[in-house]
């Protein structure tokens, strides 16, 4: 008798409406949100409470997967005297729509407890023993969202000693500090990353002086900026480790890097990938925004050569602005643009919308007052018909188009 596989839980980021269709179009099992004031992405956009009731209808209606998307609120910042009126508030309308609320402060445990809404503890926590996991789940959490600063054998280990869901990162953003707990931003500008108000000085490049104002030559000047955590060459090892879900960072990406990891990952959790799928898999990650991948603490600690070498991205391709959709003819299944850049027949084309998501394509053919062309220039109203549709077979008017074309370095 065969042994029934284990299902593994994907979970992604989602800031706006945009996002989150691409998330959940992409194939993700559940998603994670922040609510304005109380989340670690403080400075991004984030959805309003009169949100929640139409991303619940979106989670539980709109997935390829046919089943209910899980969501989790992230309320994981420091919390203070003054908020907790506003702290409980949130908690009481929230409980209807959400799966999870992620958090840290005693003080969202504790009305999460009163109010019978289960809690994931968060990465904030820095969660890197079986004691501090066994504490956590005798208070009552369901999951631990692990520390960042750990090896593969450390995970084994707390799975083994602790009967609790483990959560960990599988692809993104990795912060200098300690399971993204630093002051760099408050010592500089009054800005806390504990309050998600973070402005990311760890990327900028930096010159090294002593003293006495001698300027010390470095062979790379970004010497705070990480790499990016990418697992997808061991995730078969993450899987043995125990981990139940697979998280991915990036709350303040765009919809066409949400979607792009989300599609990657959930074939590498579907399947055991095989070494050359690996190798395209990654060349398709690096297309969407990254610093450099590495292999974060799974595999040891870091080295030199897990700093990027990039102030922004490393993509190998980017995203060119050419207009919004005019107009779309349903049975012709046809668009119309007046685009503010030239493109061509077979170039590649990436539409974004609020009910779309993120659709890539490419041109397939196009007419220009009724004649056929292989070209459109600027301020020419072009209709455009691509090689591939959206599952629901259609775009709509105002979403957003792109041509993609290669980043040169």
């Amino acid at each position: 008798m065969s042994k029934k596989a284990t299902k593994y839980e994907l979970l992604a980021p989602v800031g706006n409406f945009i996002n989150l269709r691409a998330a959940i179009n992409s194939g993700c099992d559940a998603i994670y949100f922040g609510i304005e004031g109380f989340n670690m992405r403080a400075l991004a956009k984030n959805f309003k409470i009169s949100d929640l009731n139409q991303i619940k209808k979106i989670c539980d209606n709109e997935s390829p997967l046919k089943k209910r998307i899980k969501m989790y609120l992230t309320l994981n910042i420091i919390i203070y005297d003054k908020e907790l009126k506003k702290l409980e508030s949130l908690i009481k309308k929230v409980k209807p729509y959400v799966d999870a609320i992620i958090c840290w402060d005693i003080a969202v445990i504790q009305l999460c407890k009163k109010y019978k809404i289960p809690f994931h503890i968060s990465t904030q926590a820095s969660t890197a023993n079986t004691e501090t996991a066994k504490f956590y789940k005798d208070l009552g959490a369901e999951r631990i969202v692990l520390a960042r600063e750990l090896d593969l054998s450390q995970v084994k280990s707390i799975k083994k000693n602790v009967d609790i869901e483990l959560e960990a990162f599988c692809h993104g953003a990795m912060c200098l500090s300690i399971s993204g707990r630093c002051l760099m931003s408050q010592f500089h500008y009054g800005k806390s990353a504990n309050r998600g108000e973070c402005l990311q000085l760890c990327r900028r490049p930096y010159t090294i002086k002593d003293n006495q104002g001698i300027e010390m030559k470095v062979t790379n000047n970004q010497v705070l900026s990480a790499k990016d955590l990418c697992t997808l060459p061991f995730i078969e090892n993450l899987k043995k480790a125990g981990i139940t879900s697979f998280k991915v960072e990036g709350r303040n990406r765009d919809p066409r890097y949400v979607s792009t990891i989300v599609k990657i990952y959930r074939k590498a959790l579907d399947k055991k990938l095989t070494e050359k799928e690996i190798k395209e898999s990654i060349s398709e990650l690096e297309k969407v925004y990254n610093k450099g991948l590495s292999s974060g603490f799974y595999k040891g600690l870091p080295t030199s050569d897990d700093f990027s070498k990039v102030q922004h991205s490393a993509a190998t391709e980017k995203k060119q602005y050419v207009g919004k959709i005019k107009n779309y003819l349903t049975k012709l299944k046809v668009f119309i643009i007046k685009p503010t850049n030239e493109f061509s027949i077979n170039d590649k084309i990436l539409i974004i919308g609020n009910k779309t998501g993120v659709h890539e394509s490419t041109i397939e053919k196009m007419e220009i007052k009724s004649n056929e062309a292989s070209s459109a220039k600027r301020n020419e109203e072009v209709a455009i018909k691509l090689s591939t549709l959206p599952k629901d077979s259609r775009l709509r008017k105002n979403d957003e188009v792109y041509i993609l074309i290669e980043n040169k370095k």
